[in-house]
C-alpha cells in the first residue's frame, strides 16, 4: 500500500478562503482505499469552527528549533469522512480570526509549518512514500526534505510532489530575512534553487526540489511555460517539462448535486430540468428582488471581483449589455471599484440587477441552480470550479478560452449541434459581448438547442474520480 501525506494551508470543511481548500478537502476521499493510505496535514488555526476543534484528539507535543529558538509543536488528529487529518498546533503562529495575515508573518508561519510537517512524522508513526505539497505555503517541504532532513534514514525514501494551484502567489521575501527565519543554509539561496530576482521564493524552491510538479489543468500546464502566464517562473517550468503534469480538478458530486441539494427549493435532474429548473429561477428572482419572469435570460456571476476574473472586461460593456433583455445575479466580494460598479447598476436597473457583496454558500448554490447562463471571462484560470458546478446544474457557461475553462467547456457548434457552453478566445470586451449576444440569440430563438446544450453539460463527468485515477498513476510512477 502506498502512503501519501497531503500538506496544505486550508481544507474544507475546516478552513476555506478559495478553491485550494475544495481540492484538499475532496480529492483524498476518492483514492482507492485498498492501495492508497492518504492523510492530510494542516495548521491548527484557532479560527477553525468549534464543532471540529472539539472533536480533535491530542496526540503529543515536542519542541522544534526554528527562527532562533525552540518552538512548541503540538499534534492533534481527527478522522473525518474516513480520512485522518493531523493538525499542527502553535498558537503563536496559528491564532487569529483569519488563516492569513500580513505577508512577512505568513512567510514565517508557513516556513514553520513546512518544517513541522516533516518533524511530526516519527511522532505520529507515519512514514509516507510521497509528500504531496499544495501551493507556496508548503513550498519549503521539498527543500527541507532534501537538505536538513536528508541525512536521517527515516526520510531518505520519501518523494515529493508540488502542486501549483495559482502561480501568481509564490511566497516571496528578502533572502537575509528568510535565511534567518528558516535556518536554511546560504548555498540554497542561488538562482538555480531558492533565489529568484534577488529574493527568496518558496514556490520556486518547491518546484526545484520536488520529484514531480503538477498543476490543475492541462492547458494551464502549457500556458505557464510562456512569459505571459508564467509569472517570471516560465523558464523553470519549461526546464522541468519532463516531470510537469496538468491534472484537471474535479468537484464533489455529492455536494453539488441538483437532485439532492438541500440549498435549492426545487431539486431537478437531467431528465426533468426543462420543467423543474424554472421553479428555482422564479424562487431566486423573488428572493433577490428581480422581476419574476421565467422567460427572461438570467445570467449568474459568483466570483472574486478582480482583474484576473475578467471584471475589467465586464466593466467595459456592462452599461451596453444591460440594454438587452437579460437579468444579472451577482455574488462575491473583491476590488472596491467593481463592488461599487455592481451596486451602481443595481440601483440604476432595479428588478434587473441583483448585487450581493458578500459570500454565501447557500446563495451560490441557488445561483448555480437557477440561472440560465454563467459568466466567467477570466484573464487566466488555472482550473476554475464555477464552470464545472454550472455544467452540473444545467447552467450554460460563457467563458474565455484559457486554462481549465478551455479544457472543460466545449464551445457550441450550431452546425453539428455539439458543445456544452459558449467561449471566446481573445481578452477583448467586445469579443465577449458578441459571444454573450450569440448565447442570447440561442436562448430566445432556439430553446430546444439551448436545452440540449444544458443536458449535455449535465451529463458530463467532472467528479474527482477521473482526477484521482490520474494522481494514482502519478504516485505509482514514483
Amino acid at each position: 500500500m502506498k502512503k501519501i501525506l497531503f500538506a496544505a494551508s486550508e481544507c474544507v470543511p475546516f478552513i476555506k478562503t478559495g478553491g485550494l481548500a475544495d481540492v484538499v478537502g475532496s480529492l483524498p476521499k476518492y483514492f482507492d482505499k485498498e492501495n492508497f493510505d492518504v492523510r492530510v496535514a494542516l495548521p491548527n488555526y484557532t479560527c477553525i469552527p468549534e464543532q471540529y476543534r472539539s472533536q480533535m484528539e491530542y496526540v503529543t507535543n515536542f519542541y522544534m528549533y526554528y527562527n532562533g529558538r525552540n518552538r512548541y509543536v503540538g499534534i492533534m488528529k481527527l478522522e473525518y469522512n474516513g480520512i485522518l487529518y493531523y493538525f499542527i498546533d502553535n498558537e503563536e503562529y496559528f491564532s487569529g480570526t483569519l488563516p492569513y495575515s500580513d505577508h512577512f508573518f505568513d512567510m514565517e508561519k508557513f516556513g514553520f509549518f513546512s518544517k513541522a510537517v516533516l518533524s511530526i512524522l516519527p511522532s505520529v508513526e507515519f512514514q509516507p512514500d510521497i509528500l504531496h505539497c499544495h501551493d507556496w505555503h508548503t513550498g519549503l517541504i521539498p527543500v527541507y526534505l532534501r537538505s536538513q532532513f536528508a541525512a536521517d534514514l527515516f526520510y531518505t525514501s520519501m518523494c515529493s510532489i508540488m502542486t501549483i494551484h495559482n502561480l501568481r502567489f509564490q511566497g516571496i521575501w528578502s533572502i537575509p530575512e528568510i535565511r534567518q527565519i528558516t535556518g536554511l543554509p546560504e548555498h540554497l539561496f542561488v538562482p538555480d534553487k531558492l533565489e529568484a530576482y534577488k529574493d527568496a521564493n518558496y514556490l520556486k524552491g518547491g518546484i526545484v526540489y520536488a520529484d514531480l510538479v503538477t498543476t490543475v489543468s492541462e492547458t494551464y500546464a502549457e500556458e505557464v511555460k510562456t512569459p505571459f502566464y508564467g509569472e517570471n517562473l516560465h523558464s523553470l517550468l519549461w526546464a522541468r517539462s519532463n516531470c510537469f503534469h496538468g491534472i484537471l480538478n474535479g468537484i464533489d458530486y455529492d455536494e453539488y448535486n441538483p437532485e439532492t441539494d438541500e440549498y435549492i427549493p426545487y431539486p431537478f435532474s437531467a431528465k426533468n430540468f426543462r420543467t423543474e429548473k424554472k421553479k428555482d429561477k422564479i424562487a431566486l428572482q423573488k428572493e433577490l428582488g428581480l422581476q419574476e419572469d421565467p422567460t427572461i435570460m438570467l445570467i449568474g456571476i459568483v466570483s472574486r471581483m478582480t482583474d484576473q476574473k475578467g471584471f475589467d472586461l465586464i466593466q467595459r460593456i456592462l452599461e451596453e449589455l444591460l440594454t438587452d433583455e437579460i437579468q444579472l445575479a451577482v455574488l462575491g466580494t473583491g476590488e472596491w471599484n467593481y463592488e461599487e460598479m455592481f451596486k451602481y447598476f443595481a440601483g440604476k436597473y432595479p428588478g434587473k440587477v441583483s448585487t450581493n457583496i458578500f459570500y454565501s454558500n447557500q446563495l451560490s448554490h441557488k445561483i448555480y441552480a437557477a440561472c440560465d447562463a454563467f459568466l466567467m471571462p477570466s484573464l487566466f484560470e488555472p482550473c476554475g470550479l464555477s464552470q464545472l458546478i454550472s455544467l452540473r446544474y444545467g447552467t450554460i457557461p460563457i467563458v474565455r478560452e484559457t486554462g481549465g475553462l478551455k479544457d472543460t467547456v466545449e464551445p457550441y457548434n450550431e452546425f453539428v449541434n455539439s458543445g456544452t457552453g459558449f467561449s471566446f478566445t481573445n481578452y477583448n470586451a467586445h469579443e465577449m459581448m458578441g459571444v454573450i449576444r450569440y448565447a442570447e440569440s440561442i436562448f430566445y430563438d432556439n430553446k430546444r438547442r439551448w436545452n440540449q446544450l444544458a443536458e449535455r453539460g449535465m451529463k458530463k463527468d467532472f467528479s474527482w474520480k477521473a482526477s484521482a485515477k490520474k494522481y494514482e498513476d502519478l504516485y505509482d510512477s514514483l
